[in-house]
């Protein structure tokens, strides 16, 4: 090899590796933000949680694969871990993307209430859970979830073992997480109904919010003027897809929000919506 190519070569070792060098230093150094992506996933939930730490969470899945695509797009091409996955519940719309997730995605920890639902898509995940040998934790009490750097997840409800039961509603097991970071707070509320806001209103939880994630696609079943006029919230994200059968989200909730001077967004007028927070500020995209 010619001295001049070698040098020239060695230079833009050098400087590349520099580069790099300062890149690595400036990502482990600075400080880091919460993000939560509220995920496009048509007529369903899928939420993204990248805390402060460097784990990524996924709360649900979707109806279909869309979430894969979805993560996609918010996650670094050479991310392809879940620190923690969490099933709300079983339904189609929230544990069908799951599936996929699994199968593409190194997840390291599971969440779920374990009540029972006999659908094919959550036996299916069931299944493949096991089959990876994936931990599981049954969520059967109020707890934290620390992730560190001051951020945590309080879980408030359930506050009792649903394993192995059959409910009427199985929109009333649903995993309902504080997301807390500094003094930013956001509550996740899968698809409860005004059932369990009466029982977390009554439990004397504090569930004022800056971000509000609307239970149940903007339900007319869900999001009481109680609740609302308790959790106050500043922003509130409806997840839901264009031209769904169900009339999502009510008008009546709509107005309800408003009520509250709520700002809406919603992923089918949106899409993804993400939220960063440094602890202090809320910043939305």
């Amino acid at each position: 090899m010619p001295a001049k190519l070698y040098k020239i070569l060695l230079i833009l070792g050098i400087a590349a590796a520099t580069t790099a060098m300062f890149l690595f230093w400036q990502y482990f150094s600075a400080p880091k933000n919460l993000e939560v992506d509220f995920l496009d996933v048509g007529q369903g939930d899928a939420i993204l949680i990248k805390a402060p730490g460097g784990q990524n969470v996924l709360i649900d899945g979707g109806p279909d694969k869309t979430v894969i695509k979805r993560l996609g797009e918010n996650l670094s091409w050479w991310d392809k871990q879940i620190d923690l996955m969490i099933l709300t519940h079983a339904h189609d719309d929230h544990v069908t993307g799951l599936i996929d997730v699994l199968k593409r995605y190194k997840v390291k920890r599971i969440l779920y209430t374990g009540a029972v639902h006999s659908a094919p898509n959550y036996l299916a995940w069931l299944k493949l859970v096991r089959d990876t040998k994936v931990p599981l934790t049954i969520i059967d009490k109020q707890q934290i979830i620390n992730l560190g750097q001051g951020a945590k997840m309080e879980i408030l409800y359930p506050e009792q073992s649903l394993l192995n039961k059959t409910l009427a509603d199985l929109n009333d097991s649903s995993i309902v997480i504080k997301l807390i970071y500094g003094q930013n707070k956001f509550l996740l509320t899968g698809d409860m109904s005004e059932k369990i806001e009466k029982i977390l209103l009554s439990g004397g939880v504090d569930l004022s919010v800056d971000v509000l994630k609307i239970a149940h696609h903007g339900s007319q079943y869900s999001s009481s003027e109680e609740f609302l006029a308790s959790v106050k919230p500043q922003l509130a994200v409806i997840m839901v897809g264009k031209d769904n059968d169900f009339g999502h989200p009510s008008l009546r909730i709509i107005k309800r929000l408003e009520r509250v001077g709520a700002k809406i967004f919603r992923t089918d007028e949106k899409g993804t919506v993400k939220i960063f927070s440094d602890g202090l500020r809320i910043k939305i995209k």
